[in-house]
């Protein structure tokens, strides 16, 4: 037994042993990821550092890192080398985005599959397919909305997860953006005359609210900044082949935005006037040449309070603004 343990120890310092044993954890226990956009501020920040527990929904077939190329076939039709338990409602979530099945998303997981969904500003309602009796045994009745013949739960997780927000960072919100482009939309306009909101024209029809059932094996996928993310609103529920993992732990956090993204935003989003007025206080212009020095100045600090935490801890916490 020692003879066997000194040769693995032997191994396990040689080059061949190290690369062997890295490829081992990024493939099957955790991997890194960056946050690139803002889309699940203030729950989690652009500039986080995670590690992704890769065992949450089973094993997904190992890649090479930066090449993406799959070491096994997929031979189980569902994208894992060991199938899993399924995301719950409520987790967050890391998977490939539907629409080129390559690029990594981190979102929380709103709905599953049998689950309805109804959306209109600020307001996101869920039947859950279990039924009106289950929602009503685990749900405060303040949640529940009357619509369809059913009840839905009005924002559920909002009260448990502070950093779920709808604050646009633009002239327009999400929902508004949803009825310009409709025909981008995954989800189906509808009328509904319960719910009491103001009603749009959308090609001779009247439109207030976005409908969409979740399909088997199936999960939705919405930002906790839910006025400024790119979703499954847009693209459709993410299938079970797709998930890769669970955020565990944030290792590193580091405000790196340039302030030509902060105030305008870019490709992956970040426009964020509520961090920029922070650091600027109340009496500077945001586009103003002090606020930008002011914002320089601060560019590259370390949040030293988001490092070795546990993004469960993160997410029940009230947030910070930055």
């Amino acid at each position: 037994m020692k003879r066997v343990a000194k040769g693995l120890y032997r191994f396990s310092g040689s080059w061949t042993g190290t690369i062997i044993i890295v490829l081992g954890l990024i493939f099957f226990v955790a991997q890194s990821f960056v946050i690139p956009s803002g889309s699940m501020k203030r729950s989690l920040l652009i500039g986080d550092f995670l590690f992704v527990k890769k065992f949450a929904y089973g094993i997904p077939i190992p890649e090479l890192p930066w090449v993406g190329l799959k070491i096994f076939p997929d031979i189980h039709g569902n994208g894992h080398l060991f199938e899993g338990k399924r995301p719950q409602r409520e987790d967050i979530v890391v998977f490939y985005v539907p629409k080129d099945g390559k690029t990594h998303f981190v979102k929380r997981c709103a709905a599953v599959g049998g689950d309805e969904l109804l959306y209109y500003d600020k307001h996101l309602l869920i039947h859950m397919h279990e039924g009106d009796a289950w929602m009503q045994q685990h749900y405060p009745e303040a949640k529940t909305v009357k619509a369809l013949g059913k009840l839905w739960l009005d924002n559920p997780y909002r009260a448990k997860y502070p950093g779920i927000q709808y604050q646009p960072e633009y002239d327009s919100n999400i929902f508004m953006q949803m009825l310009y482009r409709v025909n981008e939309v995954d989800m189906k306009p509808v009328f509904i005359d319960a719910l009491n909101i103001p009603g749009y024209t959308l090609a001779g029809k009247p439109v207030n609210a976005f409908y969409k059932r979740v399909a088997p094996d199936h999960y939705y996928m919405i930002g906790d900044n839910r006025d400024n993310s790119d979703d499954s609103r847009f693209w459709g529920s993410v299938p079970y082949r797709l998930i890769i993992g669970q955020p565990w732990v944030t290792y590193f956090s580091l405000e790196y935005r340039s302030y030509e993204r902060v105030l305008k935003g870019g490709k992956l989003g970040g426009r964020d006037h509520q961090a920029l007025r922070k650091v600027c206080g109340s009496s500077l212009r945001l586009d103003s040449a002090e606020c930008e020095a002011k914002w320089n100045h601060h560019r590259y600090a370390v949040r030293w309070d988001r490092i070795g935490r546990s993004i469960p801890t993160l997410e029940r916490e009230v947030p910070r603004d930055d």
